[in-house]
This record gives structure tokens, sequence and C-alpha cells, in this order.
């Protein structure tokens, strides 16, 4: 590959700066609430959780849409990049900043609150719990939940029979289902910058590797099952669709 085609050359054009900013705010904002719901309740109750991260993401992918794509995830950007939505080196740089905004939302809760607080719950940090078994299970549910999630983003947010404007909440629906289920097994993690902020803050890696790699491993088999499958059928229609309406619509012009 060339510097083009990995996206070296516009890597710091003004869309890509307002792109990474837009990444780097919306994962700490999505993060801090995520994880400030687990510190409130101590980690208690699933109900609130589950909520506070679906809304979060949904309001935090609304308000970045239009600048990032609202990726605020490194499994989605992974995805992305795969699948040629997005080039590596800007792909890159959007992982980096969405683990920066992820630490910054523990920062700023290491702050703000009274560390034994905080440390009630290492900061809203993942772990393994007994319901799962062992890193194993635990990979495995990390990998099939973030591969329905990306499988639905892609769904929902890349076709082009996509929802549209209502595709974060789609997106938003899709997180609280996951947290209901496996928050009691693995926390529910899907991101691994969700998973990073905390982990740093409180240096809890224990297991670290599973929340990276069934996230991306998932993140992977979606996009290029989209991709390569799904896509072909619906977004070509789509597509003979646009094609169509732009010939009548020069037709109609050539007769007026």
């Amino acid at each position: 590959m060339d510097s083009e085609q990995l996206g070296l050359t516009e890597i710091t054009s003004r869309d890509n700066i307002r792109a990474y900013v837009a990444e780097l705010i919306g994962t700490m904002l999505f993060v801090l609430i995520g994880t400030g719901a687990v510190i409130a309740t101590g980690g208690g109750d699933l109900v609130a959780i589950a909520l506070a991260h679906g809304i979060g993401i949904a309001v935090m992918v609304y308000a970045t849409a239009n600048y990032s794509g609202g990726h605020l995830n490194p499994a989605v950007t992974l995805a992305m990049i795969v699948t040629r939505n997005i080039k590596i080196a800007p792909g890159c740089v959007y992982v980096l900043m969405q683990l920066l905004g992820a630490a910054m939302a523990t920062s700023l809760l290491y702050a703000i609150l009274f560390n034994e607080i905080g440390n009630l719950t290492n900061f809203g940090a993942h772990g393994i719990n007994e319901m799962a078994l062992g890193e194993g299970g635990a990979l495995l549910l990390e990998l099939l939940l973030t591969a329905a999630l990306v499988s639905v983003i892609f769904a929902v947010a890349v076709s082009k029979k996509g929802f549209g404007v209502a595709a974060p909440l789609a997106i938003g629906l899709t997180v609280v289902v996951i947290h209901l289920i496996a928050v009691p097994m693995t926390g529910a993690s899907v991101n691994p910058a969700r998973t990073f902020g905390p982990a740093l803050i409180s240096n809890a890696f224990d297991s670290f590797w599973v929340y990276v790699v069934g996230p991306g491993i998932g993140a992977i088999a979606a996009g290029l099952l989209y991709h390569h499958f799904f896509r072909a059928g619906s977004d070509a229609e789509a597509e003979a669709e646009e094609t169509e309406e732009i010939d009548e619509a020069e037709d109609a012009a050539e007769t007026v």
C-alpha cells in the first residue's frame, strides 16, 4: 500500500482532526456516563447500568456521527478499517483518541470522587464473574456480543438501506440488551476503550486481554460478513435505485 491508500496524506486534514476530537470527547463522555452509573450504584443496579450505557452511547453517536461517524469504540473502528470504510492511518488515530478519551473520563471521576467510593468498583473496571466459565467463556461471550453490536451498526448506520437518523437509537438499544445479558458475567465490555480507562486508573488488568481479543475478533468477523455477504445484495439494490432515480430526473429535465 502507498501513503495515499494508508491515509497518510490526509491524516492531518482539517476534517480528520475534527473527527479525532469528536472521537476523543464522545468516548470520554460515554465512559464517564457508563462508569459513573456503575460507581453510583455500587455495581448493583443492572437496569440502571444498562440504561446508562445504552442511552449514553446513543446520545454520543448522535453528537459525533456528523464529524467522525460516531465510532466511540476501537472494535467498531477496527471493523471499519477491515471493510475499508476508513483508511488505516486515520483509523489508528481514532483508536488512540478513544483510548485517551476513556482514560480522561476515569481520571475525571478519580478527581471528582472520594477514592474509597470509586475503589468499591475499581472505578467501573470490568472483571470476569463466577457466572462465566473462566476466561474462555468470557472471551466467547465478548466475541459474540461484539459481533452482534457491529452487525447492528453496519445494518442500521453503514448500509445504504439503514435507519438514517434512527440508527443511534437502534445502536443504543442493542447496547442496553448486551448489558442486561453480560453485566453479571463479564461486566459487558464489547468496547476495549470502555475497559481500558478504568483498568488504567485502577490497575485492574486481570484478564484485560479478553476484553481486547474478544471484541476485536467479533468486530472483524461481523464486519467482513456484512461486507462480503449482506452488502453485496442490499447496497447493490440501493445503488441501482439511486441510479434509476438520477436517470429519471435527467430524462425529466431533458423533456422540460
